[in-house]
C-alpha cells in the first residue's frame, strides 16, 4: 500500500503563528495556511501541511503572525489627498470652513481615482484588505478598487444639498441604483447606501433609503451620534435624539452601520444589541476634533457587533488599522474605567471579524477558516520593537506597527510580497500625491 499523493494547492503560506480570530482566543504555532482558487482549504501543522500538499508556491515566514486581512469600517479614501490641510479644528469648523469648499474647488473623477491609489497603496503597507467607502463618485472608487484587486463596500452618497457628484434628491437616488445594478454580484465590489448624517438628510430621503435599502438587501452606511452638538441640535429641531428618529423611520436594524456614536444612552446601546445594528469605533478621528468617546466596552458587553475605521485622513491623518485597533483598545478600557475591558483578543476581532459582519463579508472574510476567502496577512514579530515575544495577539495589538506587514494577499493574490507592492508603482502614486499639493495649496492662497 503506497501513500496517497500529495494534493496540489496554489499557495502554501506558513508562519510561526496563524492567528486564525475564530475560534476567540486561539493562537496556532508553526501552522500553515492553504490556498486553492482565491479560498482557504486548510489550516494545519506545517509538516502535515508539507505531506499533504504540492503547492505552486510557498511562503515561508518563521518569525511572522499570519492574521485575517484587517477590514478599515469606514473611510473616505479619496480625502487622503486634504491630508493635513485643515488641522486642530472642531468638526463643524473643519468640516464647513475648510474641507467642504476645498472639496468644491477639486472634486472630480480625477481627483477620486488619485486619491483612491494612494489610499490604496497605503492601505496595502498597513495590512488592510477591505475598505468601506463612504465619499462620492462611488462609480469611481468602485472601478480603482476593482482594478486593484482590493475588496470594499462602496457607498453611495445621499446628502440634502447639489454636489459635483448629483444635484437633486432624485438624481442622488437615480445614481445610487445605476451603482448597485453595476456592481451587482461582483465578488469584490459591493455596494452600500451613504446618507451622510441625520443633520444632512431629511425624513423623507431616509425613508426612501430605508426602502431601497429593504428591497435591495444592501447596508446603510451612516455618521451618527457624532457629536454632542449633533445631538442637541437633533431635540431641537426633531424632537428626538437622532438615533431615535431613525428608529422612527425603520432604519435601526441590522442592516445599520452606525459610525461614531459617541454620544449613547444605556437604552441606546441596548436598542443597538436589540436590533443587530453594527457600531464603528473611529478614535482617533474622534480623538483629533474632540468629538467624544465611543463607549466601546458597554457595547461589547451588551452585544453589539463593534468594528474599527480610521475615518478618511483628513480627520486623522493617516490609515494605519495597527494604530487605530491599539488607540480602541486603550481608549475602550480608559472610558470604561476597565483594565480589563477590550482584551487584544476583542480588539483583533473588531478590526477583522467584526468589520466584515459590519459590512455582511463575514461570510468571506475576517477570520482564517476553510473555505472563506484568502484575505491574508504576514506580521513580522521578529523585530525588536516586538520582542520578546511572550503573547503574539498582545504584541499584534500594543507594540506592533504597520512596517511590520512584511506580505499581504487579497483572494489569495499577492499584493504586498516582503514590504514590496506588487503591480503599483509606488514612485509614481507619490509623485501623483505632490502635484495634488500643489493644485491645492494655490486653491488656498
Amino acid at each position: 500500500m503506497t501513500d496517497a499523493a500529495p494534493q496540489p494547492c496554489d499557495l502554501l503560506i506558513e508562519a510561526g503563528w496563524v492567528v486564525p480570530v475564530v475560534p476567540h482566543g486561539v493562537v496556532l504555532p508553526d501552522h500553515a495556511v492553504a490556498v486553492s482558487a482565491g479560498a482557504i482549504v486548510a489550516v494545519l501543522p506545517i509538516a502535515e501541511a508539507r505531506a499533504r500538499f504540492a503547492a505552486k508556491e510557498t511562503v515561508s515566514r518563521p518569525d511572522a503572525a499570519l492574521i485575517p486581512g484587517l477590514v478599515n469600517a469606514h473611510t473616505h479614501n479619496p480625502m487622503t489627498l486634504l491630508r493635513g490641510i485643515a488641522d486642530d479644528l472642531p468638526l463643524m469648523t473643519w468640516l464647513r470652513e475648510h474641507i467642504w469648499p476645498v472639496e468644491a474647488a477639486v472634486i472630480g473623477p480625477e481627483f477620486v481615482a488619485d486619491g483612491m491609489a494612494l489610499s490604496i497603496a497605503e492601505m496595502l503597507r498597513g495590512g488592510t484588505t477591505c475598505a468601506n467607502e463612504n465619499y462620492f463618485f462611488p462609480d469611481v472608487q468602485a472601478g480603482v478598487y476593482k482594478k486593484h484587486g482590493f475588496r470594499a463596500r462602496v457607498g453611495a452618497v445621499i446628502i440634502d444639498f447639489p454636489s459635483a457628484w448629483a444635484s437633486s434628491d432624485d438624481e442622488y437616488f437615480d445614481r445610487a441604483c445605476e451603482l448597485h445594478d453595476a456592481w451587482r454580484g461582483d465578488p469584490l465590489v459591493g455596494t452600500a447606501f451613504a446618507p451622510h448624517a441625520p443633520y444632512t438628510v431629511n425624513d423623507a430621503n431616509f425613508e426612501r433609503v430605508r426602502m431601497l435599502s429593504d428591497q435591495l438587501d444592501v447596508p446603510v452606511h451612516l455618521h451618527t451620534h457624532e457629536t454632542a452638538q449633533e445631538v442637541a441640535d437633533s431635540i431641537q429641531l426633531h424632537g428626538q435624539r437622532p438615533l431615535a428618529r431613525l428608529d422612527r423611520l425603520g432604519l435601526v436594524n441590522d442592516r445599520l452601520i452606525a459610525v461614531h456614536m459617541t454620544q449613547l444612552t444605556e437604552a441606546e446601546i441596548h436598542l443597538c444589541a436589540e436590533r443587530g445594528v453594527s457600531v464603528v469605533h473611529c478614535p482617533e478621528s474622534n480623538l483629533k476634533l474632540a468629538s467624544g468617546f465611543c463607549p466601546a466596552c458597554a457595547l461589547l458587553k451588551a452585544g453589539v457587533n463593534l468594528a474599527i475605521g480610521t475615518d478618511g485622513c483628513a480627520s486623522n491623518n493617516d490609515l494605519d488599522m495597527f494604530g487605530e485597533t491599539r488607540t480602541a483598545a486603550l481608549l475602550g478600557k480608559a472610558v470604561a474605567n476597565d483594565a480589563a475591558g477590550f482584551s487584544a483578543f476583542e480588539a483583533l476581532h473588531a478590526a477583522t471579524l467584526g468589520g466584515a459582519k459590519a459590512l455582511g463579508f463575514d461570510a468571506r472574510i475576517g477570520s482564517i477558516e476553510i473555505g472563506k476567502r484568502a484575505d491574508l496577512v504576514c506580521v513580522d514579530l521578529s523585530q525588536l520593537e516586538t520582542q520578546p515575544l511572550h503573547h503574539v495577539v498582545s504584541q499584534l495589538v500594543y507594540a506592533t506597527g504597520r512596517q511590520q506587514v512584511s506580505d499581504v494577499w487579497i483572494d489569495g493574490v499577492p499584493k504586498l510580497r516582503q514590504r514590496v507592492l506588487v503591480d503599483m508603482d509606488t514612485d509614481a502614486i507619490v509623485a501623483n500625491a505632490r502635484q495634488w499639493r500643489q493644485r491645492i495649496a494655490a486653491i488656498q492662497r
